[in-house]
Formats: C-alpha cells, sequence, structure tokens
C-alpha cells in the first residue's frame, strides 16, 4: 500500500478507468476484482478504511443458517459457495469454526434442526457430482476446488461440554456439531485492499467524496475533500458508490427518482465481549434469545464474542453508533438464561454496535426478517450503487459489479478473484523468533499477517520496546503500531486501536481508561514515526478517549 501522501499524489495527477467510492470490505472487493482485470482503479474512503459496518460484523463467514427458515435458501447456498471461496483465497484469516446445537434433560438433538442442517451441508456443495463423491468415494482426495467443512453430525453430552465448557453445570445430553468460518473482518479489509495494491490499485483513506463530476450528463469522476488538504477533483471513466449504509447520500434524487431505489434501512447489531474465564468457549453456539430469536456466542481472539441483535435504526448520525443499554441488557439475559451464568455489565470486557445497510421493503417487515440481498444499481450519470450482502458475499457482489462495467465496455475482462491468493500464509514456527516478543504472539501475528508477519517481527526487532504487548496479557505488541503507520496509512490511535489491532473491543474497559496508559502507549508509538509532540500526542490520546466514549467499547459497570 501506497502511503497516504503518494497516493493523494496519484490521486490529484492521474485520470482512472474505476474509481471506488468506499473502504469496507465491498469497496475494498471491487478494488481487487477490478484492479485484477486490468483496471486502472483508485480507491478513497472518507474516513478510515472499514470504519463503519466492515469493522462491526459478527465476524462469521457463513451460510446464515436461519435464512433456511424464510426459504432463501439462493442467499444460503451463494453465502456457502462463498465460505468456500473466502477459505481457499485466505486460509490464514478465515478458518472453520465448530458450532454447537445443544440438547438438555435427556432430550435428543431436535430433528428439524437436524432436516436445516442436512439443507445446510448440501447448499455448501458446488456439484451433485461433489455429493456423490462424497457418499460414495470417501477415501478419495477431495477436489480442492471442491472444499468444504465435514457434514454435521450428532454429538454426545460428553462432547457437547469439551466443546462448551461453560455448559458444564448444565449437563447437556447431546446435540449437532456443524461447521462454519469465522475471521477478523477489519484484517480481512485490509488484506484485500493490499492485494488490490499490488495489482496497481492506489488507495486513500481520509478522501470525503462531495459530488460527481459530469460532461455530458455522465460521470467523469468526483469531487473531495481532503482531511488537511483542501478540495481535489479525482478523474475516473466509471465511479462506484460503495459506501454501504450512506449509498443513498450521494447523489440521493438521482438514485430514488430514476433507479427508484428503495430507502437504505439501517438495522442497529450490537455486540459484546466477555473474559473467556468466566465464559469458556472452546466452540460457537446458538444461543435462544426469546420470540424464536436467537443469537450467537463464539469464541474469538481470547474472548467470547456474544450478539447480535438485529433493531431498526432511527437516527440520522452514523457516525458512531453506541450499543444501548437496552441491547446490552438483552444479550446478557439471553447468556445468563442459556448457561446460568450471572454475568453483568461490569463483567463486559468490551462492546461494539454498528449499522447494516439493508434494503427497505415494504412496510412492516421488522429488520430482522429483511433479507442481506446486494442490491446493483445504474443511474442517468453512470454512476454504479452496490449495496446490501453480508460479509461473507464481498467478493460475489465486488465480481457482478465489475461485470457491469466489463459489460458497458463490451470488453473480454473475466473475473480473477476465485482465484486469487489474499497474503500468504504462513506455520508460526516457521516465523523468526524476536527477543522479547511473548510466544503466544506469534501464532497471533501469523494469523493476522500470514507471511507479511515477518516484517512486522523486523520492526519489532529495531528497539526493545516495540517487542513488547501494547495491553498486558494480549498478544499484539508495540510493533504492529509502527507497521500500521508505514505500510496501512494509520494516523490515529483509533486507527491502531478500533482497527488495526482490535484492543479497544477486546479490553474496552482498559482502552478507553487513560489512566491504563494503553491509549499513551500508542500514542507514543504512532507519534515516533509520524513527528508529534508531546502536546500533540497528548491531544490524540484525548480525542481517542472520546472517540471510544462515543462508540461505547466500555459499558458502565452501573447503567446509567
Amino acid at each position: 500500500m501506497l502511503s497516504r501522501d503518494q497516493a493523494l499524489k496519484a490521486l490529484t495527477t492521474q485520470s482512472f478507468d474505476v474509481l471506488v467510492v468506499g473502504g469496507g470490505i465491498t469497496g475494498a472487493g471491487v478494488a481487487l476484482d477490478a484492479a485484477s482485470r486490468g483496471y486502472s482503479v483508485a480507491l478513497v474512503e472518507r474516513n478510515d478504511y472499514a470504519s463503519g459496518t466492515s469493522s462491526r460484523s459478527s465476524k462469521l463467514v457463513h451460510g446464515g443458517l436461519r435464512y433456511l427458515q424464510s426459504f432463501d435458501l439462493g442467499l444460503v447456498r451463494e453465502a456457502l459457495l462463498e465460505r468456500q471461496v473466502n477459505v481457499h483465497m485466505a486460509p490464514h484469516l478465515v478458518k472453520p469454526l465448530k458450532m454447537v446445537v445443544p440438547a438438555f434433560e435427556g432430550e435428543h438433538p431436535d430433528r428439524l434442526v437436524g432436516v436445516a442442517l442436512n439443507m445446510y451441508d448440501g447448499l455448501a456443495l458446488p456439484t451433485l457430482r461433489s455429493a456423490r463423491k462424497r457418499k460414495d468415494a470417501a477415501d478419495v482426495e477431495p477436489d480442492p476446488a471442491d472444499w468444504s467443512p465435514d457434514r454435521h453430525r450428532e454429538i454426545s453430552g460428553e462432547e457437547v461440554v469439551n466443546l462448551l465448557p461453560a455448559l458444564k453445570d448444565r449437563k447437556p445430553t447431546g446435540g449437532y456439531l456443524f461447521y462454519d468460518c469465522q475471521t477478523d473482518d477489519v484484517r480481512l479489509v485490509l488484506t484485500v485492499l493490499e492485494e488490490a495494491c499490488r495489482w496497481g490499485a492506489v488507495v486513500a483513506n481520509r478522501v470525503n467524496v462531495t459530488g460527481l463530476v459530469e460532461s455530458g450528463g455522465r460521470a467523469t469522476g468526483v469531487t473531495a475533500e481532503i482531511s488537511g488538504g483542501g478540495e481535489v477533483t479525482i478523474k475516473a471513466a466509471h465511479v462506484i458508490n460503495a459506501t454501504g449504509v450512506w449509498a443513498d447520500r450521494l447523489r440521493p434524487g438521482e438514485l430514488r427518482d430514476e433507479a427508484e431505489v428503495p430507502r437504505i434501512r439501517p438495522s442497529r447489531g450490537t455486540h459484546i465481549l466477555i473474559d473467556r474465564d468466566l465464559l469458556p468457549l472452546n466452540s460457537g453456539v446458538i444461543v435462544p434469545a426469546g420470540e424464536g430469536r436467537s443469537i450467537f456466542a463464539l469464541p474469538w481472539l481470547g474472548r467470547s464474542l456474544i450478539g447480535t441483535t438485529d433493531n431498526d435504526y432511527e437516527s440520522e448520525s452514523l457516525e458512531n453508533v453506541p450499543p444501548s443499554d437496552t441491547d446490552v441488557d438483552y444479550l446478557l439475559n439471553a447468556v445468563n438464561e442459556f448457561f446460568e451464568t450471572d454475568l453483568g455489565p461490569g463483567d463486559v470486557a468490551g462492546a461494539f454496535a454498528g449499522v447494516r445497510p439493508l434494503i427497505a421493503p415494504a412496510e412492516g417487515k421488522k429488520s430482522v426478517d429483511i433479507s442481506r440481498k446486494a442490491e446493483l444499481y445504474e443511474t442517468s450519470s453512470g454512476m454504479i450503487t452496490i449495496t446490501g450482502g453480508k460479509l461473507t458475499t464481498w467478493r460475489a457482489m465486488a465480481e457482478m459489479t465489475v461485470d457491469r462495467i466489463v459489460a458497458r465496455e463490451g470488453a473480454d475482462a473475466p473475473c480473477r478473484t476465485r482465484e486469487t491468493a489474499l497474503g500468504r500464509p504462513i506455520n508460526p514456527e516457521d516465523l523468526p523468533r524476536v527477543e522479547g516478543v511473548p510466544d503466544a504472539s506469534y501464532a497471533a501475528l501469523a494469523g493476522r499477517y500470514g507471511k507479511a508477519a515477518e516484517g512486522v517481527l523486523a520492526v519489532a526487532a529495531e528497539r526493545g520496546e516495540l517487542a513488547q504487548p501494547v495491553v498486558a496479557g494480549l498478544d499484539d505488541i508495540l510493533a504492529e503500531v509502527v507497521w500500521a503507520v508505514r505500510e496501512q496509512q494509520a494516523a490515529t490511535v483509533a486507527d491502531v486501536l478500533l482497527r488495526r489491532t482490535r484492543l479497544a473491543l477486546l479490553a474496552g474497559r482498559e482502552a478507553a481508561d487513560i489512566g491504563s496508559g494503553v491509549a499513551a502507549r500508542v500514542a507514543d508509538a504512532l507519534g515516533n514515526e509520524l513527528g508529534w509532540d508531546e502536546d500533540r500526542k497528548a491531544l490524540e490520546v484525548s480525542a481517542f478517549i472520546a472517540e471510544a466514549e462515543a462508540e461505547g467499547v466500555s459499558v458502565p459497570a452501573v447503567p446509567a
């Protein structure tokens, strides 16, 4: 990835085939797809990469088992096939996750759930031939292109407890085991962007698009305000609006009047994180949450991740969306009832909420009932808008978008992303050892960066303090702060604690406490790279504390 200064110079002096507006997973995917087909590509993000919905997901790459209830089989199948592609593209980032549906009080697992899981398994198979191969030739080495997790199966109560130690006191009698996948959503976005840059894309954060530039009624670029640099014009033959929940705020009249685009209906999803010692999980579990709803409890980065809620979000502001006290109570109540625990707000290590860009249907539907299907619109200016969808289907959404450009031009430029690797995996044992780096950090670095972890460790070797953890007891080291500045355009404490690492979620209470020194340690590392004096470092710490409060990463031990 170019430095931001280099990227800004290229944006203002070059003309591009494709300009992508939006630096979440959809925009990143479009940039990669277009660049890998040979287009010259620019991408701009008005805040920081993945600072919107793409950093606030449930961290699952999955088909969406609950969508079978509404018979949305096409969406489930597409997502399951894309789940497989994601694992092929980035096996160090997208990893299979065991999921459990337990049974209690001597009951057998619900047969209807078994039927649904049979459908889930079947929809994950690329072809009927794959199903025959699996049934009739289990001993034959499978085609890598047909990768999918093992089929679901019934397991004993003992196996349930091994996978879900938090259920030990409830004495489960059995259950179903099935598979989905899990990732760090921000790390996936950054890795896709880095791969797009390897194909020649130019990307820059903190560039706010303010309007379209037109010639003869057709978009030929955009005007944009650069943070700290005034207004510029960026020239491009094709403009892609991939701004997610903000999609109908760029040329809203054009979108609604011409394409009859329904209103983007934001839905807030809240998640909380609990220390693993309080809620030990070795696999994910579906937790009943009342009124026919369910939530997930998942192991994630050494914590237990609980979520999500799914409620209409009515506020006009989509900038900082904190978890509501009501949502936190809802999640805690569901977990306490299911696991027979007594967790309270004071046990929440961190929390986050985000808004999903759902396409508003006819009146009367709750957001939980709205499809996650992607929608593509092209209007008279030539601007293409892609919105809706879900994290799992980012690649398919990008392919659909760039296919529209290819069709418009009558070009011969097939999609390549299905076979594109996102970085290179590496065994943690193969990473060079650096004095002072905790043993547990090597596996974490390999999982986050793949082979690029060698570069992070080279930074750690520059000065002894860079090998030290940012937060005591967690795996992230200060060298990652420096790497984020040099290689990923990080410029603020929030960029590091909320996105380049996930420490503001994993240790929200500590990160948001100015007295803990966490933000100050990050500001020191950032400032040494960016030339900040002590006053500037103090200002950056204060800015992060204010943002952390606005984001609600630290849940009050006693609700207000």
